[in-house]
């Protein structure tokens, strides 16, 4: 039976945090980002685990930072045997040698391939047929270390971050706790990482999310998947913002310069650089997510317009 310290943000970590209070082992704390101002509203808001720790009054920690003194001596008192963290901030070493068992992530991608903060997002965003789950040691240089564990899972074609997102952590949160009896029972296997196989997940930045219509359809429908429901890909529509978060390729070749409206009878179809793109869900600035259809309704979209 393992003490352990929980670390993690997201609702992505939810279920492992959930499975370890049934897994038999000792749930010593839960350590999350303090409490910050989200939404239009600006509301002070705790995040998923933070949320989900304080209604169960779990040992919840929201520590500022890292290196504080205060926090180290705490996690010190708690006597934990291993950390598990899941989407949760780059940990100093003098945290990392605390347990005596080290710290184990949850990835969601098959290592070295998509090193970073992005790994689901990059894995659609780039057209991949398959993605996976790495459990691994964590070590100082980010997501480098010895792998325990590790699983492929297939892409589908319809799959956006979210769909996928639940499934790899529905996936990772039981190889994390197969990882954690086997650390309990002395069993582990390492597997080193080929850092020369190694790529990069940069985190999305504000700059990524304006569509380029000059790209090939394809390409700007992987993007929007891969970014879909959050933060969503945005282009400009009379001077209005557009988010766009479902959209279908149209293989046909247009003679028309990217971003022109093809189609804004029945549908919403816009040229790009190779290609025609369907919008089929999406959000103008000031109103509500909608379908394309009801879209259309009420807006005065014209053909031939260019849109971006």
């Amino acid at each position: 039976m393992l003490r352990i310290i929980f670390m993690g943000n997201p609702e992505f970590a939810l279920p492992t945090l959930q499975l370890i209070r049934s897994s038999g082992h000792i749930l010593a704390g839960v350590v999350s980002n303090p409490p910050k101002a989200l939404g239009r509203g600006r509301k002070i808001q705790k995040t998923a685990v933070g949320s989900y720790a304080e209604k169960e009054n779990l040992n919840l920690i929201m520590p500022k930072d890292l290196n504080d003194n205060n926090f180290v001596s705490l996690i010190k008192k708690l006597r934990p045997d291993i950390f598990v963290i899941v989407a949760y901030k780059i940990l100093p070493d003098k945290i990392i040698q605390i347990p005596q068992y080290g710290a184990l992530n949850l990835h969601a991608s098959l290592l070295p391939k998509y090193r970073g903060a992005a790994p689901i997002q990059w894995a659609i965003m780039n057209g991949d047929s398959k993605t996976g789950v790495t459990i691994f040691q964590i070590v100082s240089k980010v997501d480098a270390g010895d792998i325990l564990l590790q699983k492929e899972i297939k892409i589908k074609d319809n799959d956006n971050y979210l769909s996928l997102g639940t499934r790899l952590c529905e996936v990772g949160s039981k190889m994390i706790i197969q990882s954690l009896n086997r650390v309990d029972k002395n069993t582990i296997k390492l597997f080193p990482q080929n850092s020369s196989l190694a790529t990069s997940a940069p985190k999305i930045s504000k700059e990524m999310l304006l569509i380029n219509w000059s790209w090939d359809a394809f390409k700007i429908n992987n993007w929007i998947r891969g970014l879909s429901p959050y933060p969503g890909m945005r282009t400009k529509i009379k001077k209005k913002s557009l988010r766009i978060f479902k959209s279908k390729v149209v293989d046909k070749i247009y003679d028309l310069k990217p971003g022109t409206v093809i189609n804004s009878d029945n549908c919403f179809l816009i040229a790009t650089g190779k290609g025609g793109l369907m919008i089929l869900d999406l959000q103008i600035e000031g109103k509500k997510r909608m379908k394309t259809e009801i879209f259309l309704r009420g807006f005065n979209l014209d053909k031939g317009q260019i849109i971006g």
